[in-house]
């Protein structure tokens, strides 16, 4: 096998699409939350931040920042928990990055949406 020289720097924009995409995807995640800070975060960077994602990556890990809302009803730690798991697991396989941290910040509670089929029909 050949020895290559060089360096590889993976995006912060790419660890916050999967952070972001693996959070949508965890049960009892209702949204990302989108905050004023992160329109702050939008000017003084310069650069997209992807909604309810803070990243910073080095050489060879990386931090996560998640602002989240909840169902309302589920168990708060055991949601954010689950999500930090699920995270670091996913980053960490992905991109070979080592996650030194998964950060929530839970933002809201949503409540949520009847079905048609929760609705009773009326006796007659």
């Amino acid at each position: 096998m050949t020895e290559v020289n060089g360096s590889i720097r993976i995006s912060d924009d790419v660890v916050a699409v999967i952070a972001g995409k693996v959070a949508a995807e965890t049960p009892g995640i209702a949204a990302m939350s989108d905050r004023i800070s992160e329109g702050l975060a939008k000017r003084l960077s310069g650069k997209q931040v992807q909604r309810g994602v803070t990243v910073q990556v080095g050489e060879l890990e990386a931090s996560i920042d998640l602002r989240v809302i909840i169902y309302y009803g589920e168990i708060i730690y055991d949601v954010c928990t689950l999500l930090q798991e699920r995270v670091s697991e996913s980053v960490e396989d992905i991109t070979g990055l080592r996650v030194s941290a998964v950060n929530i910040k839970v933002e809201g509670v949503q409540l949520k949406e009847e079905t048609q089929h929760d609705h009773h029909p009326r006796l007659k």
